[in-house]
């Protein structure tokens, strides 16, 4: 039986824009990069551009870094409906779905689920997917003392879906550990301990890992960082390489103040015969999935695990009637090492697979525009396979800090079945079960040892040190913070710090 046309989704149109180079007072506003973004996909999509962008039934807009974190506030003013703005602009007048999601990197690809679930339903027919920063400009303009009118007001509201939720417990927080730097640090540590390798030998293999991004980020002019660095220079710490949140280097962290923005278009196969959309330009979702581990860092038993990863891929392959040997091209978010290397580890993907794991360059050299980075590899990943027709192409979307993981399996070749967005709790209440909450101590007291640790840098070097420990007495874990002095982070920083026993006592209400 053949397949209602106005419910099979297809992906027909992407565009980015990256600048690196225009002056704070000639830069483009997180709106402005939006818009561009949209019309170079209503362009890409071969379509009439205001026929697309008019028949637009929903926009969502990827949540801004200064509506994300109190660090990235700006003081240029708020957009207070994103989504409505921008199809104000790109003249998507009848657009009624106007979304703006919850925080993380998971949600461009999990907004793309939703899109291809409501055409499948039959309620939509053309939604614009879209995000932008523009940090670089932002920074610049605070430096020069510009006053720029970003904001807007709207007469709606949009629709926030569950809402943001946040990352850490207070406990992590009154310990300074609200940084993803810091967890992603200690996940770092949790890895290198689970592979024996010293703090040299770690060091070495995530920077050779991420030289690998590197290289595609040096061919990709896209990209904002295109030195095409090796091994040694992302290892080397410098002073144009420092520690950040030691074990990782400045080179081995997202680089967030750029000016970046993507878009896509995904609107029923009905409406792209309508448009005129040729066959070589349509993208289809063939498995999608995703789900989250224990929520928060420090109640997880294992850092160097993720549940989630393993089962959402393994769901998304088997919806799509794939295998790992099937895909030709994969883009795993890139944060951090530490996030490469759980993935690659749950895929049972070897660190060295020629295949490669960007397609655009990853989160330290391609970008990382706040949340919307899947945005970016959604976009270059439909190219990917629009340039060999019938290959399969798999995007990892992650949010959160290992948290909120999101997978999806993209071809050009024509699904032989409806589109059906698995339920989560498929995968939810399997993960729930194999991973339960880790106990804390709130108050401990007496002999322990380091569980894993990181050393938060600034510009004069290591700052402080946070850990998570084990009391030897209950093997129980606490979180905690070690004196600042140079000798101790010297110490937290070398072979002997993981395992080290010595005493924990509360200070200062800690």
């Amino acid at each position: 039986m053949a397949q209602d046309k106005t419910r099979i989704p297809v992906i027909v149109g992407t565009g980015q824009v990256t600048d690196t180079t225009s002056k704070p007072e000639d830069a483009r506003s997180p709106l402005q990069l939006m818009v561009e973004a949209a019309q170079l996909a209503a362009q890409d999509s071969g379509a009439d551009a205001k026929a697309l962008l008019g028949s637009l039934d929903s926009v969502t807009v990827i949540r801004l870094f200064a509506d994300t974190s109190p660090r990235f506030a700006s003081p240029f003013g708020k957009l207070a409906n994103p989504p409505w703005s921008v199809a104000r602009r790109v003249g998507a007048n009848a657009a009624s779905d106007l979304v703006y999601p919850p925080q993380g990197g998971d949600t461009p690809q999990v907004m793309l689920a939703r899109a291809c679930e409501r055409i499948a339903n039959g309620e939509s027919q053309a939604a614009l997917i879209v995000g932008g920063e523009a940090l670089r400009t932002e920074l610049a303009a605070k430096r020069a003392g510009l006053a720029l009118e970003w904001g807007e007001d709207a007469p709606i509201a949009p629709d926030v879906l569950d809402g943001p939720k946040g990352m850490y417990t207070a406990a992590e927080e009154a310990h300074g550990m609200r940084s993803a730097i810091a967890m992603y640090a200690m996940i770092g540590q949790a890895l290198r301990q689970a592979a024996g390798q010293t703090v040299d030998a770690y060091r070495e293999a995530s920077a050779r890992l991420f030289a690998r991004f590197a290289q595609v980020a040096r061919d990709n002019p896209l990209a904002t960082r295109r030195a095409g660095y090796g091994a040694e220079a992302i290892a080397e710490v410098t002073p144009e390489n420092p520690y950040v949140g030691f074990p990782f280097t400045k080179l081995m962290t997202a680089s967030a103040f750029i000016d970046q923005s993507a878009a896509f278009f995904v609107v029923s196969e009905a409406l792209a015969d309508a448009l005129g959309i040729a066959r070589d330009k349509r993208v289809y979702l063939h498995g999608t999935a995703a789900a989250h581990d224990q929520w928060f860092v420090s109640e997880r038993a294992r850092l160097d695990r993720s549940p989630a990863m393993r089962l959402s891929a393994q769901h998304a392959l088997a919806q799509a009637g794939k295998s790992l040997a099937d895909v030709s091209f994969f883009d795993i978010y890139s944060c951090f090492p530490s996030a490469v290397q759980i993935a690659c580890s749950e895929l049972g993907l070897s660190l060295d697979d020629p295949r490669g794991f960007t397609v655009t360059g990853g989160l330290p050299y391609f970008g990382g525009p706040g949340n919307n980075y899947v945005t970016h590899a959604i976009a270059e990943m439909v190219q990917r396979v629009r340039s060999q027709p019938g290959s399969f192409g798999l995007v990892m979307a992650n949010g959160g800090l290992v948290t909120k993981e999101a997978v999806g399996v993209f071809s050009t070749q024509r699904p032989d079945k409806p589109f059906v967005r698995e339920p989560a709790s498929v995968i939810q209440d399997e993960i729930d079960r194999l991973t339960p909450r880790q106990a804390l101590n709130a108050k401990p007291e007496g002999e322990a040892v380091i569980e894993t640790c990181a050393v938060l840098h600034g510009k004069k070097g290591p700052e402080r040190g946070v850990l998570f420990g084990r009391l030897l007495s209950t093997n129980e874990r606490f979180l905690a913070n070690t004196p600042s002095d140079a000798a101790t982070l010297a110490l937290l920083q070398s072979d002997q710090a993981l395992g080290l026993r010595g005493q924990v006592s509360q200070v200062d209400g800690l």
